[in-house]
């Protein structure tokens, strides 16, 4: 603009006078229109300053939520659903019936029971919530029910201790009803003082463990699972572990476990009871995507002769009848790229060991005794299996063994089994499955379908299967007299069934 009217100065000097007059008018004209185009420029560019403005604001908002969702939620929500199909059949064989001390045994013929339709809904919500930089609080919401009925009846058996009613131990994962149960909540705190050391309290991760997550076609629970052949309990408690990075042991841990299976209450003269507890260590020496190792060694205190709900009439009091010790190892390996896919393997074996006191529960059944013949008994049992994964059709195939001797014991109400627990037989269980995972693309952050079909036969060897209270008898033995039970005695079991299983 300045250039310009410095122009027109040098102009009117250098025109003639009569000139500039004439054009004097046409000039400031021209100079007013100039003016107005360039008013109008300064306010497009301010408009189109403006704009930019706006929209690079815009665009730090979508870059600020964008960095925001790249960040870890402070909670994760997922869950699961399973159906379940069984056809059970189980034969009894020819034994004596005890009545009571005082009347004396009844002759019961054999039996076969059957059950060609049970069909098992469950449903579960997995939450993890991320409270502060190292303490995170997990749970598992959990209902599980037969169809068709609101209770646990059609499941209860009066075969199988662990199977004879709903309680604490096994509270979530027997079929009861519609109600969703807390099965699992707990609070962890890693990296206690930036050292490799975690504390975790609340009710456990003390189910499913290894090596039973593969024939149920899950992950490993990380470091805060139990070995299947040991516990399979869901127990409130606390553990105490650490980590140390060796780099001749990748991923080595060990952990103190700490869990109470029975509360007595107030003692008084009435209530002798003493408080059940279980203490346990567990180290895993290795553990890699294709080779694990783990070892446990765990005792329970004052084990209780019945569950808190089955203290009733027709069993007497309840009572501590002694002290359980447990020893095992589990090794678990992966064959990769095997043919056209990839082969698992593992082998666990375990000792029992009981310390039984002088109480005897219905005056006549100790800690894996009978009244007369106590002894501190030891049992052992092992557990085989393989499972071969198609990588492409996506079809693993699976083969298990597990075998009890006469007084072998575990801790495993809460296994998934319908008759009893088959890592707690007294005698041979043989299962084969096969799992098909259903080929779509997952849209939940843990999204996967599939269908199993499996088959279990169990051959029992000695009574008693998961049960401690009084001594194991051989099955080709119960027809007399003097070797009564309490319980009808199943000589063989089988199970066919069927799954459809929906994580997400």
């Amino acid at each position: 603009m300045r250039v310009f009217l410095a122009v027109l100065i040098v102009l009117s000097l250098v025109m003639p006078l009569p000139a500039f007059a004439a054009d004097q008018a046409d000039l400031l004209k021209k100079l007013e229109d100039l003016t107005r185009e360039l008013d109008k420029v300064k306010q497009q560019m301010k408009d189109i300053q403006s704009k930019e403005d706006a929209k690079e604001q815009r665009i730090a908002k979508v870059e600020k939520k964008a960095d925001e969702g790249k960040k870890p939620s402070w909670l994760e929500i997922g869950g699961e659903y399973q159906f379940r199909y069984d056809y059970l059949k189980g034969k009894v064989p020819d034994y004596w019936q005890f009545t009571s001390l005082i009347t004396p045994p009844v002759r019961m013929d054999s039996e076969t029971y059957t059950n060609d339709s049970l069909m098992t809904n469950r449903f579960g919500l997995n939450l993890k919530a991320k409270a502060t930089e190292d303490i995170t609080v997990k749970a598992k919401l959990d209902m599980y029910k037969v169809w068709g009925h609101s209770t646990s009846g059609p499941v209860d058996n009066m075969f199988f201790a662990d199977k004879m009613s709903p309680f604490d131990g096994n509270t979530s994962h027997i079929p009861e009803d519609s109600i969703l149960r807390v099965d699992q909540a707990f609070a962890t705190w890693s990296n206690i003082f930036s050292a490799p050391v975690w504390f975790s309290v609340g009710r456990r991760p003390s189910t499913g463990g290894v090596p039973t997550n593969l024939r149920r076609n899950v992950e490993l629970s990380g470091n805060s699972g139990t070995p299947g052949l040991l516990v399979d309990y869901a127990f409130d408690g606390a553990t105490l572990g650490v980590a140390p990075d060796i780099d001749a042991l990748p991923g080595a841990y060990a952990k103190l476990c700490y869990g109470k299976g029975f509360d007595s209450g107030l003692r008084s003269s009435f209530n002798t009871m003493r408080d059940v507890n279980f203490l346990g260590l567990n180290v895993v020496p290795y553990d890699t995507d294709n080779l694990r190792v783990e070892l446990q060694i765990d005792r329970g205190f004052d084990i209780f002769a019945f569950p808190e709900n089955m203290s009733n009439p027709a069993f007497g009091p309840n009572m501590n009848l002694g002290d359980i010790d447990q020893y095992g190892i589990n090794v678990s390996g992966r064959i990769e790229h095997l043919g056209p896919g990839d082969l698992n393997l593992f082998a666990a074996a375990a000792i029992s060991k009981t310390h039984p006191n002088d109480n005897l529960a219905m005056g006549m059944a100790g800690l894996l005794y009978n009244a007369g013949d106590k002894h501190s008994r030891t049992g052992s049992a092992i557990y085989l299996g393989a499972r071969y994964d198609i990588k492409s059709t996506e079809t693993k195939i699976g083969a298990e063994y597990n075998h009890g001797s006469r007084y072998w014991i575990t801790f495993a109400p809460a296994a998934e089994d319908m008759w009893t627990s088959k890592l707690g037989t007294r005698g041979d269980v043989y299962e084969i499955y096969a799992i098909q995972e259903i080929k779509q693309k997952a849209i939940a952050k843990y999204g996967k379908a599939f269908v199993r079909l499996g088959y279990q036969n169990y051959q029992f060897k000695y009574t008693g299967s998961n049960n401690w209270v009084g001594a194991p008898v051989s099955i080709n033995k119960l027809d007399n007299p003097f070797n009564a039970q309490l319980m009808p005695p199943m000589k063989s079991a089988h199970d066919f069934y069927f799954t459809f299983n929906v994580e997400f």
